[in-house]
């Protein structure tokens, strides 16, 4: 049975660290670490969970849709 807590180790395993040391995660990723324990999204309650709980990530997509790229970003303007 998967638990909620699952969903955020799902988000944490989704993220890509670049070399230039940028952190990304994309809609299909999260999805897909999703399914891996036992939760079934589509990519639009994924974004959905993103935007409402993640607030440290926001949307850098280069095109519209539901398969979106988050890029973790400091308020502040630093990482």
């Amino acid at each position: 049975m998967p638990r909620k807590s699952d969903i955020e180790q799902a988000f944490r395993n989704a993220i890509k660290h670049e070399q230039s040391g940028r952190r990304t995660v994309t809609t299909v990723d999260f999805v897909k670490e999703l399914a891996k324990l036992n939760w079934y999204w589509s990519q639009r309650e994924a974004n959905v969970w993103i935007e409402y709980y993640v607030t440290t990530f926001k949307d850098i997509s280069a095109v519209e849709g539901e398969g979106r790229t988050f890029m973790l970003y400091n308020s502040d303007g630093w990482i």
